[in-house]
């Protein structure tokens, strides 16, 4: 007995020392200002991912919805070079389009299809959405979304903090979506002290287009003085790295600080047995649950000497890279520079390596 214990023990400890992992900074690349594609500037990327020997990226811009496609060079574990060469505009006639407000946030490529995620307009009573086009940006389906996330649900989605991340499954069989801000029934958006502020990561499967499984994720206060009034915090990208684990970027973003105003963390995120599936549960205000277990990987801070203008910028997409010349797995990230219409901000690509313990 003692001998099974112990190989279990051992077991159990090469599991856990599978999963320890750090990431580690290595280079920025800045796109030049006002670069353009097919008469489109080049900007509010908000969304990427790999696929097929390319990188997609989504474009926040409500009023003209488009996907990017670029090839980005790496070379020596360095971002040498990005060229933008195709662009793909949705087609804005179809009649979901019609019916939504496609102000898009998240991008992956599977089986064929684009997949974004779109905060709709709750201000406007407009659903956010979940849905796939082809390659030529032409509607193709959408998924069911649960009836809180809708626009005029009593559970009140916060305007702008819908549907901000998405993520393929690792499992193939379905995808993740994580919202930025808390549902007013779930609990209070992120201040300067501890609140019960959890923000909902749902997996929607792929044959039945609907949400099957969800799970609540903490987010952190904020700590930074306020300078302005406007002090937030929230989710804008989610990765599935392993099955049931993620790397999850926080952006809290104060105003009064200029263009020094994002403070952006990486955290890992994950479900493991205790994780309380929320699926069915309208409100967690008054609902006992466990969140996903998470820890701080990279605070974007500790780099802020080494990037361009000291400045870290507003951080929204991220997919998985290359691997690098030692082996080890890398990611992108990139920000969402939103066109330059709040202030000097850049079009900001940082390659970060992924470094097992």
């Amino acid at each position: 007995m003692k001998k099974i214990a112990l190989a279990l023990s051992i077991v159990g400890l090469v599991a856990c020392k599978k999963q320890a992992i750090s990431l580690k900074f290595l280079n920025e690349y800045i796109v030049k200002d006002s670069l353009q594609i097919d008469s489109t500037v080049i900007g509010g990327i908000s969304g990427i991912d790999y696929y097929n020997n390319s990188y997609y990226m989504v474009i926040d811009d409500a009023a003209n919805p488009r996907i990017l496609v670029a090839d980005i060079t790496i070379q020596k574990d360095s971002i040498k070079s990005i060229e933008f060469n195709k662009l793909i505009q949705l087609d804005t006639a179809s009649q979901f389009s019609k019916n939504h407000v496609l102000d898009l946030e998240s991008i992956f490529v599977d089986k064929g299809l684009i997949n974004l995620t779109s905060e709709g307009s709750i201000r406007y009573k407009k659903d956010p959405s979940i849905f796939q086009v082809d390659f030529n940006g032409e509607f193709k389906s959408e998924m069911t979304i649960p009836s809180y996330f809708k626009a005029t649900s009593e559970a009140k989605p916060k305007h702008n903090g819908v549907f901000e991340g998405s993520s393929k499954g690792i499992d193939g069989k379905g995808f993740w979506v994580a919202m930025e801000a808390p549902l007013e029934a779930d609990g209070e958006e992120p201040t300067f002290h501890e609140t019960q502020s959890p923000i909902r990561i749902t997996y929607f499967d792929n044959e039945s287009k609907e949400a099957t499984k969800q799970f609540a994720y903490q987010l952190e206060k904020i700590d930074k003085p306020a300078k302005g009034n406007v002090n937030l915090n929230g989710v804008t990208a989610i990765l599935e790295y392993e099955k049931d684990h993620f790397f999850v970027i926080e952006r809290a973003y104060q105003s009064g600080y200029g263009s020094y105003g994002n403070v952006v963390r990486i955290f890992k995120a994950t479900i493991d047995d205790t994780s309380t599936n929320i699926l069915e549960i309208q409100s967690l205000k008054n609902e006992k649950y466990i969140s996903l277990k998470k820890e701080l990987l990279l605070d974007f801070s500790a780099i802020q000497s080494q990037l361009t203008n000291k400045i870290i910028d507003n951080i929204e997409a991220i997919t998985l890279g290359p691997k690098l010349s030692n082996g080890n797995r890398s990611l992108i990230v990139a920000s969402d520079d939103n066109f330059q219409v709040y202030g000097k901000q850049l079009n900001q690509f940082l390659l970060i390596e992924i470094e097992e313990k």
